[in-house]
């Protein structure tokens, strides 16, 4: 059978990897508030027609690609942030012969919940 993921976790294996998630998805969220400010104080330049380079878009660049950073490694281990507001990732899995994703909230203790690769988030059903 032909999956869509090279990568399929255990719920073991994926609980194991929560505590790096949770650091990452904080960064991520910092780093996202920095970048908001940082393009709002860009904006605000840019309105009056004033010269908007320099050490701020500097900034800006540098910024994303520390978050291009964080992404990465969700990326390298085939974990899919699918909201950095919400903490909501999910990990690629096998349950009975199926692919589905696990899928994790920052808030949540520990991986409870699973869904098929088309339902989403409102698919969900308990492990």
């Amino acid at each position: 059978m032909a999956y869509q993921f090279k990568k399929h976790y255990t719920r073991d294996e994926a609980q194991a990897l929560l505590p790096e998630v949770r650091k990452w998805l904080e960064q991520l969220a910092r780093l996202q508030t920095r970048l908001q400010q940082s393009d709002e104080r860009l904006s605000a330049l840019i309105e009056p027609g004033c010269d908007a380079g320099g050490s701020l878009v500097n900034n800006g660049v540098r910024l994303l690609a520390e978050m291009r950073g964080v992404l990465d490694e969700f990326h390298r281990r085939e974990v899919l942030v699918k909201d950095i507001d919400r903490g909501l990732v999910d990990f690629p899995a096998i349950i009975d012969g199926k692919e589905v994703l696990l899928c994790w909230e920052k808030d949540e203790e520990s991986i409870e919940f699973w869904h098929d690769l088309d339902s989403g988030y409102a698919g969900r059903e308990r492990l």
